[in-house]
């Protein structure tokens, strides 16, 4: 990092924060803390829904994501339109007539203390295990900058997310989320220009589509229907759908972002434009990916992304296996880059035969270079390091060591504000649910705001200090993106199937939807434990297992209840 690399991070992050700070001033009511005293505009509130989803998770590890394993992951991504017209239609307006603080209010309104309660612990557990992966990513682009031990710079980030979040409340975090889309959207496209114009100058804009073609990176669309394939157009399409269905409706971090709207039709606005605008977004940034993965077949990459073990196999006297390892490395780097010239060649002067021979030399060299990777992670791990997953640490290579000055500071800033964006509003949710789903409700029932305000401070400082411990248990989960949406699919299903309830079904009572959570919950353990299902798939087995057990108990439940003779 450069003196202007500084200057430029440092600027955009309080240039955000302030603006944030500023903007959520105001009298200090719990109302105001918890939902901005439902004044927003429907711009903040829809770049306040995206800024949550869009964490340093994203730009970490949706890029690395991209640069393994293509642009399928898009499609996880498919669903989300359709279900922004459903919520728009029936959760919008009715939290809003409820006049509710959290989502899980409704459901006492609607069932009873028990279901609520239920429902609110299952969402502080999987938020609460959420939160400490999305904490750890910047703490991945700390580590990287300074060299300090991770569980050092997770410290760091926690303290300034519950300084931040305690101080201003929702408001604060809303219109800090307002500016951290502008820094985000310029960072994004600097990154872009720079993946591009750094490649060598005989490789033009189109020859380096055509390369991450050929490489499977540009695998947008997936036709083929397979249970056990995460990505792919029909998971996409059903499952994304039930996970959307389930995050902007049930989960308490997206639900307050719209509840703090003016009005209806603020709300709606907001969640239609994360309609329009997500997957687009989404495409753009796994394209900087595919383009991170062509600019590195002319640039070596490193054998291993993860400094840290790539230092121990060069370091460790036992590892007498690495020249071997480094030169097949090479060498297959060198084959690669070859071919990749000759694939630019046949494409060109449209010499198909010739493009089919390059092709094949181009995914041999490729396997070869997996496999040494492959080789290089298991060297580091018997040189005493875990198990090795680098996808985290490719985008924040690339950016650190070929950006230019000042680029480099405001990408990272992209990272650590869309960071203390997402951090910030889940731990906003996280002590809104503690306070007035738990404490409130269970704890002190009357009692002055001033008390309640208070209480929600404490909470967040909790869920920091919560965030902080759990943080370190995500450095060996691998790719983060997928971690973080596959631990929410353990228990969406169950949290959507007792609102579709509550809903649409005005017949079924308290007891059926208890019971029916804890039946899709158990359901979805058991897809996981026992079949090589995807994970999206998750969300649909657990929400549809909760509607026909809670209509099922019901129904036995009032058959019970007739009388006799």
């Amino acid at each position: 990092m450069r003196t202007l690399d500084w200057l430029v991070l440092c600027a955009a992050l309080a240039y955000v924060l302030l603006y944030g700070l500023w903007r959520g001033r105001g009298r200090a009511t719990t109302g105001n803390y918890m939902l901005a005293g439902r004044t927003l505009p429907w711009y903040a509130m829809g770049l306040s829904i995206m800024a949550t989803q869009a964490s340093a998770v994203t730009f970490i590890s949706t890029t690395g994501q991209s640069y393994v394993d293509g642009m399928r992951f898009v499609q996880f991504y498919f669903g989300l339109p359709v279900a922004m017209v459903i919520l728009c239609a029936t959760a919008v307006p009715l939290f809003h007539r409820a006049k509710v603080f959290t989502a899980y209010e409704y459901l006492e309104k609607r069932f009873d203390a028990r279901t609520r309660a239920l429902v609110s612990a299952i969402f502080l557990i999987q938020r609460g295990l959420a939160v400490g992966i999305t904490l750890y990513a910047p703490a991945v682009v700390l580590t990287v900058i300074l060299g300090w031990p991770d569980w050092e710079t997770t410290l760091i980030m926690g303290v300034v997310a519950v300084a931040f979040t305690a101080t201003g409340g929702v408001k604060a975090v809303a219109w800090s989320n307002l500016q951290q889309m502008i820094v985000m959207t310029a960072g994004l496209a600097a990154a872009l220009a720079c993946a591009v114009l750094l490649l060598p100058s005989h490789v033009s804009f189109r020859d380096a589509v055509s390369l991450a073609g050929a490489a499977g990176r540009l695998n947008a669309v997936t036709l083929k229907l397979d249970w056990s394939d995460r990505y792919n157009l029909w998971s996409g399409l059903l499952g994304g759908a039930f996970l959307a269905l389930a995050y902007f409706g049930t989960d308490q971090s997206q639900v307050q972002r719209y509840l703090t709207g003016k009005s209806v039709a603020q709300s709606r606005l907001g969640l239609l434009f994360n309609a329009v605008a997500k997957v687009p977004m989404q495409f753009f940034i796994l394209f900087i990916g595919a383009m991170v993965f062509v600019f590195y077949i002319y640039e070596k990459p490193p054998l291993l992304f993860e400094r840290t073990e790539m230092r121990r196999i060069e370091a460790s006297s036992r590892q007498t296996a690495y020249p071997a390892v480094a030169a097949a490395y090479d060498e297959a780097f060198e084959r690669r880059r070859s071919a990749a010239d000759g694939l630019i060649v046949a494409r060109r002067q449209s010499d198909a035969s010739r493009w089919q021979e390059k092709l094949a030399e181009y995914d041999g060299a490729q396997r070869s270079l997996d496999a040494a990777r492959r080789e290089g992670a298991a060297l580091a791990e018997k040189a005493g390091g875990g198990k090795v997953v680098d996808t985290n640490y490719i985008f924040l290579t690339f950016v650190t060591r070929y950006l230019p000055a000042g680029l480099v500071g405001l990408v990272l800033a992209v990272i650590l504000g869309a960071a203390l964006s997402s951090i910030s509003s889940e731990m906003n949710a996280l002590a809104t649910v503690s306070v007035i789903d738990i404490y409130k409700r269970h704890v002190r029932k009357a009692a002055p705001d001033r008390h309640y305000l208070l209480a929600a401070r404490a909470a967040t400082l909790f869920w920091g200090c919560y965030a902080v411990a759990t943080a370190q248990y995500a450095k060996r989960i691998g790719s983060l993106v997928e971690a973080v949406n596959l631990l929410g699919s353990f228990f969406y299903g169950g949290m959507l199937g007792v609102f579709v309830l509550a809903f649409f079904f005005p017949r079924v009572r308290a007891r059926g939807a208890f019971w029916g959570v804890l039946c899709g919950e158990a359901t979805i353990f058991a897809c996981w434990r026992f079949t090589r299902m995807a994970f999206l798939w998750y969300n649909v087995a657990g929400c549809l297992v909760v509607v026909a057990a809670g209509v099922l108990i019901s129904a036995v439940e009032k058959q019970d209840e007739l009388p006799v003779g």
